[in-house]
């Protein structure tokens, strides 16, 4: 498949995921019109990273972006999915671990960036077993995210599946995260419309913020 310069690979898995989520298509050009009106080097963190599209849409924007999964074979595939999209030259660091444990050495290391893009699961193992609870997990998490953050970062994304929770809920965990920080957030649901009868399905809920007001244009762009 393709979308937008993007060229990624869809196969049926055991857990029924097919590789891509369409519905994110809206975030990747957001983050794509952040970096771009940034004018200068960004990073950026793709926290529970799957096959990598958030990653090169980054990349492809001209960010240089650390993807961090737990699960090797969705680190194969999304390393399959930037060879398809001949972004192979692009700095993208394909990181094999938990997503809690790497963000905490991050934090030791000093390391900081410009964006974080996050995507947790409501249930996840990492590869050492690790166990991910996203309602127990995700504030803590937000926090030692906060700590890993440029003085001035430029955004964050959070999408969540499969929870029992409405959009509030993670636009007041992003509040209090990025308390203190000048920006503006917004938050809502991921769809998809139907094309014969223009209904829409939602599919996730989200929330994100931005230095500045960030554009929020819809995307108008079709996958084929």
């Amino acid at each position: 498949m393709q979308y937008k310069g993007l060229r990624f690979t869809a196969r049926v898995s055991s857990s029924r995921h097919l590789g891509v989520f369409p519905e994110q298509a809206s975030h990747w050009e957001w983050i794509s019109q952040v970096i771009k009106a940034a004018g200068r080097p960004v990073k950026v963190l793709n926290l529970f990273g799957y096959t990598g599209l958030a990653s090169l849409a980054a990349a492809q924007a001209g960010a240089s972006v650390t993807h961090v999964d737990a699960s090797k074979k969705s680190v194969a595939w999304a390393r399959e999915n930037q060879e398809l999209s001949h972004l192979e030259q692009k700095p993208i660091r394909w990181i094999l671990d938990d997503a809690v444990k790497f963000v905490q050495r991050e934090s030791r290391r000093q390391a900081v960036y410009d964006g974080i893009i996050m995507d947790p699961p409501k249930f996840g193992r990492g590869p050492k077993g690790e166990v991910w609870e996203c309602f127990d997990m995700l504030p803590d998490l937000l926090k030692t995210c906060r700590s890993i953050l440029l003085p001035r970062p430029l955004f964050i994304v959070i999408t969540a599946y499969a929870i029992r929770a409405s959009a509030l809920s993670l636009f007041y965990a992003l509040e209090d995260m990025t308390n203190g920080l000048e920006g503006g957030l917004e938050t809502g649901e991921l769809v998809l419309r139907e094309r014969s009868a223009g209904r829409i399905l939602s599919t996730a809920i989200y929330a994100r913020w931005s230095a500045g007001e960030g554009p929020t244009e819809k995307s108008s762009g079709e996958m084929r």
